[in-house]
């Protein structure tokens, strides 16, 4: 009787406690590949060939993304300011919008749904297949080799993804504002220029390295203690993206409420 009593607590308590396990391997995973990245010898070859993967082939998805959100942007800001009699300050709207929150933001949600999971499914199928085990018996560090690389080039590869978006974003504002809707191009961009500074800069950038290290970590995570079986690498590489995602919107709002 006491058995079928507790038996939800013990189910609860395995599941609390296989999180806190998950929860502490994967830090210690991450504060590992960290402290490599300023231990020679380095490889840069390996990181020129994440940054291409990562970065270079990234490019369309986040422009053609990052344009539409700038037209979307310009179209709803101008439909709510000119209820205030405020449509000059559209610019900035749609700049401020794009560089504190939605570029970082959404420019990390395309990468890791393109470079992320990929990342997964490939040190995931390395792990099943044996080829990690096979680095490490030739003497080699598997995460020096798998991992960091993609570390470098996602802190790398994000801010200036995030300022490809945002500049795409600006131009897609203008689009829709100045040459469909009638507003003053010398008004969109001098409110820009006078409004945003420095500091709305500075924050864009903080968060698109954070969420580089934030893909990069769980992809490359999930994918070396992946299970094995075609099964293991699916599961793997779906974890990545779900989990990536949640704590780049949860990290968004840490940054969000630190640099307010």
């Amino acid at each position: 009787m006491l058995d079928v009593i507790f038996l939800p607590v013990r189910q609860l308590g395995s599941v609390v406690l296989g999180m806190i396990f998950g929860l502490g391997r994967s830090g210690m995973f991450l504060v590992y590949a960290m402290a490599l990245i300023f231990v020679p010898p380095y490889k840069p070859d390996r990181i020129i060939k994440q940054l291409r993967f990562t970065g270079v082939n990234s490019t369309f998805i986040v422009l053609l993304t990052g344009v539409f959100t700038g037209m979307v942007l310009a179209i709803q800001g101008y439909y709510s300011l000119n209820k205030f009699a405020a449509a000059s300050l559209l610019g900035p709207i749609v700049a401020l919008s794009l560089i504190r929150e939605l570029g970082p933001v959404l420019s990390a949600l395309m990468i890791n749904a393109r470079a992320g999971s990929a990342i997964a499914a490939e040190i995931g199928i390395m792990r099943i297949t044996e080829q990690i085990d096979a680095i490490e018996m030739m003497a080699l560090n598997p995460v020096r080799y798998l991992v960091v690389p993609n570390l470098i080039a996602g802190m790398i590869a994000f801010p200036i993804l995030s300022v490809f978006f945002d500049l795409i974003g600006i131009y897609g504002g203008y689009l829709v504002g100045v040459k469909m809707l009638g507003l003053s191009e010398g008004s969109y961009f001098g409110e820009i220029r006078n409004m945003v500074t420095m500091k709305d800069i500075t924050v864009g950038f903080y968060k698109s390295v954070c969420f580089g290290i934030i893909v990069s970590w769980i992809s490359c995570y999930k994918g070396y203690h992946a299970g094995y079986g075609a099964e293991g690498v699916s599961k793997a590489t779906t974890e990545s993206v779900v989990v990536s995602s949640v704590l780049i919107l949860v990290w968004d709002y840490f940054m969000a409420a630190f640099f307010f």
